[in-house]
């Protein structure tokens, strides 16, 4: 007999559902925090969630304003994340996985790499947990906070220029109390400095051949006020409106041994190895739905190197060097309406002068204003924003201004 999928996926209902009616007790079912399900041993828990944002936007010369030089109609990211337990509470693991070209390092890696998150993390104390896999690195602050709890529709200039991004292999992560309400926390990873397996790939091996290099972070943040409401130094803006000022410092160093891609974890393929050191500084204060967020992200390279990495005279592919500033100021009234405003810019080194875009300075100004339905897993975020690219010579300034509209929906 020829069984159709309704058919097995019936019987499969059918079997599971006597099987917990064997044991005597059902899966307990949370929904706190997207869709969760614990097995009624407790041996296992897995939590589902998802997320899109969907974009509208224009964008026009800023000599020529009545002619729309870009139109942006996608789907930016669409995502899906597991996590939960295994055997024990102590031993977790989070899965995220990407479905639009943009969110998958298409273009640099030219295969699709849908794996975003894949980590196995164990709490040997209830202060220090390590863990095992590819996850985001412990960088910048604008990094670490998910792309769906920012203001706006995309990190800054700065974040896309200078982050750490993804990587795979060791991971710490200790929490110093200092007292009854200041705290430490202190965050570490040995990786392979290359990102989502990108090495692997075709594109990549043909160019330049993976070595033993490998990758060193490590972060401290610190808060001197104590901790914020529901985690608020892992989201932007201040949607809890604390009642009382608390205050992130958190500083970031980065070692890249023999990289292979032009911003260490992303970017296109170098034809030679090279090494080089990430720096960050950042700060986040809130209060009363005021919310003041700015960082400073830095690449330099390492014992002199040169950025350029040359297959012939005329043939060069090079590191992005140089630094920028971001900052940002939003207000969250009571009704969650949020206004927010953002400056950044990139200085690249004087040595990638002559090799245009990427060679000249950035500016980048934004003015938001959003709509919490149900905080950062459903808003409406209006953005308009002005570009400016200029020279490191200070000539021929290039700018662009343009509006988005993005619907963020989740769970």
């Amino acid at each position: 007999m020829k069984l159709t999928k309704t058919t097995c996926l019936m019987l499969i209902a059918f079997v599971a559902g006597n099987s917990f009616a064997q044991g005597g007790k059902s899966p307990q079912f949370i929904s706190k925090n997207g869709i969760g399900l614990v097995m009624p041993d407790s041996l296992f828990s897995i939590n589902f969630r998802f997320r899109i944002q969907s974009r509208v936007g224009i964008a026009s010369h800023e000599d020529n304003l009545g002619n729309v030089t870009e139109a942006d109609m996608r789907i930016r990211r669409m995502r899906l994340r597991f996590e939960g337990f295994m055997l024990n509470p102590r031993l977790t693991y989070n899965v995220q996985l990407s479905f639009t070209r943009a969110d998958q390092d298409w273009d640099n890696s030219a295969v699709p790499l849908v794996l975003r998150d894949a980590m196995i993390n164990y709490a040997l104390t209830k202060h220090f947990t390590v863990g095992i896999g590819q996850g985001k690195l412990p960088g910048n602050r604008q990094r670490v906070v998910s792309s769906g709890d920012i203001h706006f529709t995309d990190r800054s200039i700065v974040n896309s220029a200078y982050t750490l991004d993804r990587d795979a292999g060791l991971f710490g992560t200790y929490r110093l109390n200092l007292g009854k309400s200041p705290y430490v926390l202190l965050k570490g990873a040995i990786t392979s400095g290359e990102g989502r397996g990108i090495a692997n790939t075709k594109e990549f091996s043909n160019t330049v051949t993976p070595n033993g290099g490998v990758a060193y972070t490590g972060r401290v943040e610190f808060l001197p006020l104590g901790e914020f409401t529901n985690k608020g130094d892992y989201f932007e803006g201040d949607l809890e409106r604390e009642p009382k000022p608390k205050l992130s410092i958190g500083a970031t160093y980065h070692y890249n041994d023999r990289a292979i891609r032009t911003q260490g974890q992303l970017g296109k393929a170098l034809y030679a190895a090279r090494s080089f050191v990430g720096t960050n500084l950042d700060v986040m204060l809130k209060y009363r739905g005021w919310a003041i967020t700015s960082e400073y992200i830095s690449r330099k390279m390492a014992d002199g190197q040169s950025v350029f990495t040359k297959k012939s005279a005329t043939d060069s592919v090079y590191v992005i060097a140089g630094y920028g500033i971001n900052t940002e100021v939003s207000y969250t009234f009571k009704n969650m309406w949020e206004i927010a405003g953002r400056y950044a810019f990139i200085q690249p080194v004087k040595s990638l002068s002559t090799v245009g875009k990427d060679g000249q300075k950035y500016e980048e100004y934004c003015l938001g204003l959003i709509k919490y339905l149900r905080k950062h897993r459903v808003k409406l975020v209006n953005e308009l924003s002005y570009y400016k690219r200029t020279a490191i010579t200070g000539t021929n300034p290039v700018g662009l201004v343009g509006y988005k509209f993005q619907v963020e929906l989740g769970i």
